[in-house]
Order: C-alpha cells, then structure tokens, then sequence
C-alpha cells in the first residue's frame, strides 16, 4: 500500500523533524443523516472506520477545513450544524504505519450532508464509507481514536473500551 499523501505543510516539518511527534490542529466531522446515524470512513492506513476529517491547513479556517474535508474523503458537501467541542489529549496520540507521530488537537462539527447524497470515497485515504448507528459506535470495526473522539464528546459511556 502506498503512503497517504500528506499536505505540503506537513510534508515540509517532516523533512525536519522526521517521524518525532508533531502536534496538528485538525477536525473531525460528524455527519449525520435523517435517522440519527452518523457517516464514518474505513481510513486505509489502519483499516479502521473512524470519523471523517484531518489537518487544518496554513492559513485555513477550522470550519474550511472541515467542509474541504469532507468533499475530499467522501465526495460530500456539507453545512456544518454546530460545534461540538475542541478535544486532544494522550487519547488523540497516534502513530502512523510509516513511523510518523502526531497528536491531534481536533475541532469537532455536526453536519448535514447537501446536495447530491452519492458518496464517494477518494480511495486514497478512504476507501468506504457507512452510516452506523448511536449504538453501533462501539463496533470493532471502529478504531479506539474515533472510540475516543466519540467518549469526549459524550457520544459513548467513559467505560468503553
């Protein structure tokens, strides 16, 4: 499997500091449809579904952000409904295949999906997508990062593992 590609910005601190721990500021976004179940995307690095989303880039607004996002992962355009909250922390420290270590500091949206419903996973850093349920959060299909988005924001009970 070939590398996620990754954006010029960050590209250019990992020439720097090679796989050391970079902290980013990122987002996370929670579309949700009709029936309450919100989108999550199977992430090809770890084969995992967890929440759409990813780095914030130079000089782009967390809510741009957000929105670029979600059309690049999932071919989706989407009005953001609310924010739901800043979360990081140890939980939100994950290593990448490649050896790369970051510590995500996330802005975490409600959305709503606009427009033409048809999703379409990029195939790069996404390569399915579907809707779960409240209920279904805890999945094992679904990674502990996205387990922990979801415990922050009080989605899932602290116990869960």
């Amino acid at each position: 499997m070939d590398a996620v590609p990754v954006s010029p910005h960050i590209a250019r601190l990992r020439a720097k500091v090679g796989h050391d721990l970079l902290v980013l500021p990122s987002v996370a976004v929670l579309p949700v449809d009709e029936a309450g179940r919100v989108l999550l995307v199977r992430q090809t690095d770890f084969g995992t579904f967890g929440t759409v989303g990813g780095a914030i880039d130079e000089d782009e607004s967390p809510a741009d952000a957000a929105c670029r996002e979600a059309r690049e992962e999932t071919g989706l355009d989407v009005e953001l409904t609310g924010l739901v909250g800043a979360i990081g922390g140890p939980e939100f420290r994950m290593t990448y295949p490649n050896g790369d270590q970051v510590a995500y500091v996330s802005i975490v949206y409600m959305a709503r999906i606009i427009g033409d419903a048809m999703i379409t996973p990029d195939g790069d850093e996404v390569d399915a997508a579907q809707w779960f349920a409240r209920e279904e959060l805890c999945a094992p299909a679904v990674s502990a990062f996205a387990l922990s988005t979801f415990r922050a924001i009080g989605w899932i009970d602290e116990r869960v593992v």
